[in-house]
């Protein structure tokens, strides 16, 4: 004889699979060419120095492509830590705290970076 309790929801949990795995590798992918972009600008730019960073980040382009980059390493920042909190924090509410916290650190890092992009 079985007894049904009622179905039980779970509400905490990294089963997001496949989508966060594409998007650890899609943001990956976009950083690395990001990275490529700027150390070639760097390698043959001529000399570094402050008026080289803010020729290389005048160009619209470049700033909105960097903007870009931002989100996708927000994104990137965000999935890997949420990953971690549910992997290694069991306390519920602990882990509440930390991904707010998370969430919040990450916002204000964006904000920043982005006013220190749009302020060259």
């Amino acid at each position: 004889m079985s007894v049904d309790f009622g179905s039980r929801r779970v509400v905490v949990g990294a089963h997001y699979g496949m989508r966060d795995w594409l998007s650890q590798r899609v943001t990956a992918t976009l950083m690395a060419l990001y990275t490529v972009l700027l150390l070639a600008q760097l390698l043959f730019g001529g000399p570094l120095g402050y008026d080289r960073w803010a020729g290389i980040f005048s160009a619209q382009w470049m700033k909105v492509f960097t903007f870009v980059i931002l989100l996708a390493l927000g994104w990137h920042a965000w999935v890997g830590m949420r990953d971690i909190w549910m992997d290694y924090v069991k306390p519920a509410a602990l882990r509440l705290v930390l991904q707010v916290f998370t969430i919040v650190w990450l916002i204000g890092c964006m904000g920043w970076a982005i006013q220190v992009l749009w302020r060259l």
